[in-house]
């Protein structure tokens, strides 16, 4: 009992020594509270003299400058940074990361509606007549005959294919079709039409709505080669949408340097993925394979004796990339 007595008080005594010493440090800070501000950096949650806050904030943005200064930066006439000249380097490029004397894009006009050309655009078809098109015979040109009607136009079933009468070689191709409804026919003998570059490499047109036929031949096909990665047909008469990158074919003298390559979307949806072609695709008994040929040829609609429609025609080249801007 005794010694439970003397640890008490020996723990009285120890909160007493605290308690005083807990006193002496709030007064010495009340006392501080009455002299003139401390030199010493004040804690977050101090406010800082109006003074002192303009300082501080000035002097952030001079080393926010000092580093882009270090790092060449450029600025325009209301101060803002638009580039750089000694970032990093862009492996592969002549170019830095930011750098002031890259290239700017070109500037076009999008289409005021989904689906409407650019305005960089060559517009192959605006709903009115054939003159940019021509029937080709034995590299002898013809006015295309092929039927146009309230804004679109028909193939010609049985009148011959039509060709631009200007070449192309990389493009971009925006096309519009409708398919014969009532849907006739089956297999490859329903809505039969292909979109063919530099008239050897084929985008296959074709209703494919319910209409089975070979995987590589149905709409959306690059034909004999690749099947579209979905089918996303509409029905008969319905409006389609294809739109198509094109990579010509690269050669050198009789080698092939590169394949051409194209890209589809069709109604939308990626089914084509930069698949490379394997060739001519017109072959069907013996492997497609290349000859060479101009780097820019005519693009054709092709006549396979069925009444497709077609309307809302446009076409881009493609240019590489950090070309000198227009002026």
């Amino acid at each position: 009992m005794r010694m439970m007595a003397n640890r008490s008080r020996v723990l009285r005594f120890s909160a007493a020594i605290a308690g005083a010493a807990l006193a002496i440090a709030f007064s010495s800070v009340d006392a501080r509270q009455g002299q003139a501000p401390s030199t010493q950096t004040p804690q977050p949650t101090a406010a800082a003299p109006a003074q002192g806050q303009r300082g501080a904030q000035s002097q952030q943005p001079a080393a926010g400058r000092n580093t882009a200064a270090a790092q060449g930066a450029v600025r325009n006439a209301e101060g803002a940074i638009i580039g750089f000249t000694a970032l990093a380097e862009i492996p592969g490029t002549p170019w830095r990361i930011h750098d002031i004397a890259r290239p700017h894009p070109r500037v076009m006009t999008p289409g005021a509606t989904p689906g409407a050309a650019p305005s960089d655009a060559i517009v192959l078809f605006d709903g009115k007549d054939l003159s940019k098109w021509a029937h080709s015979k034995q590299g002898q040109l013809s006015d295309a005959s092929w039927p146009v009607k309230d804004g679109y136009f028909e193939t010609g079933a049985g009148s011959g294919s039509i060709v631009t009468r200007e070449k192309f070689g990389d493009v971009q191709l925006h096309v519009e079709f409708a398919t014969p409804s009532p849907g006739r026919g089956s297999s490859q003998d329903r809505g039969n039409s292909g979109v063919r570059f530099m008239d050897r490499y084929e985008v296959q047109v074709l209703d494919s709505y319910e209409n089975v036929t070979y995987a590589d031949g149905q709409a959306a096909a690059i034909y004999g080669e690749y099947p579209p990665l979905v089918n996303v047909a509409r029905k008969p008469g319905e409006r389609q949408t294809y739109d198509i990158v094109f990579e010509a074919p690269k050669f050198n003298g009789p080698t092939l340097l590169a394949p051409a390559y194209i890209t589809v979307f069709w109604n939308g949806v990626l089914v084509q993925h930069r698949r490379p072609v394997m060739g001519s695709t017109s072959a069907t008994t013996t492997q497609h394979a290349y000859t060479p040929h101009d780097p820019e040829l005519p693009l054709t609609l092709q006549d396979h004796s069925h009444p497709v429609h077609y309307r809302n025609i446009w076409i881009r080249r493609l240019a590489g990339y950090d070309l000198p801007e227009a002026k």
